[in-house]
């Protein structure tokens, strides 16, 4: 397995286009209202991205249709936005999107409510939205790629009784938008490769209110759940720092992400916040 090391200068192009996706996506969160189309916040990213000088990462990958992935309600991941799919109060979507800059990719998801949700599918959203930032919190120089994994899991697991996909995982991301290392959401601490500054990775945790199990639609895209329960799905690019974990797809680098949710420490992540100014807190190659 080959892991690629970034020198501060790409970091910092990342970052660049890790901030395109951050605020695609909240234009795009903002959107999601009951009557809309998944086309059209398909056509609402794109012109986000390319308004911003970037590239979508999605469109056209391996044959990949749009710029975003929408997966509603019992869909988890790699929905095609239609014009036929009206988002409807009461729905979930999960919200997918990927861009490029100078060669350099971000990726990120997120999944919101669409009008008024239930308790339950709220519930769902905040078990794999705290998950993630979990997984992040690990994302530590020095730190092993297993212990990401486990907090991940952990973190459902605590939650409830909720399915946990294991079929797709995370991924290394920077020069291509998928690379080694995998990053799946389960797995033992203490294992894996050893995290080093310069790795940059995709945690992105789905979790379901039903069972695990998943199925392929004949699109050989949409993934959904083989018992029909709702699904969720959010993901940060993050790059390994010395001082932390610093989240590229989060526009203040992940400190209110990591605040937000109890039992992530200051002490234990480092300061995000003056990477903006100094990319050279990434060491080179």
């Amino acid at each position: 397995m080959s892991i690629e090391i970034k020198t501060p200068e790409q970091i910092a192009v990342m970052r660049e286009a890790g901030l395109v996706v951050a605020r695609t996506l909240r234009v795009l969160a903002a959107a999601a209202r009951p009557g809309v189309t998944t086309a059209e916040l398909d056509a609402i990213a794109e012109a986000e991205i390319r308004g911003a000088g970037a590239t979508p990462s999605f469109k056209g990958y391996h044959g990949y249709p749009a710029t975003i992935c929408t997966s509603v309600n019992e869909e988890i991941v790699h929905g095609i936005p239609s014009p036929r799919r009206s988002l409807a109060d009461g729905d979930i979507i999960s919200i997918d999107c990927g861009a490029i800059v100078g060669g350099w990719h971000g990726d990120a998801a997120l999944t919101v409510g669409v009008g008024t949700i239930s308790a339950a599918d709220a519930a769902l959203l905040e078990a794999c939205e705290t998950a993630l930032w979990r997984g992040l919190a690990e994302a530590r120089a020095g730190r092993r790629l297993g212990d990401i994994s486990h907090a991940v899991e952990t973190s459902v697991r605590r939650s409830g009784r909720y399915g946990l996909v294991e079929e797709y995982t995370g991924h290394g991301i920077g020069s291509a938008m998928h690379m080694d290392p995998p990053v799946p959401n389960y797995g033992r601490a203490g294992r894996g490769p050893r995290l080093r500054p310069g790795m940059a990775l995709a945690v992105e945790p789905m979790v379901m209110l039903g069972g695990a199990e998943t199925v392929l639609l004949d699109d050989d895209w949409t993934v959904v759940t083989a018992d029909g329960s709702r699904a969720a799905h959010f993901e940060h690019t993050v790059a390994i720092t010395p001082d932390g974990p610093w989240v590229l797809t989060a526009e203040d680098g992940g400190e209110s992400g990591f605040a937000g949710h109890p039992g992530i420490t200051e002490t234990s992540l480092g300061d995000t916040r003056n990477k903006e100014k100094d990319p050279e807190s990434v060491p080179p190659t």
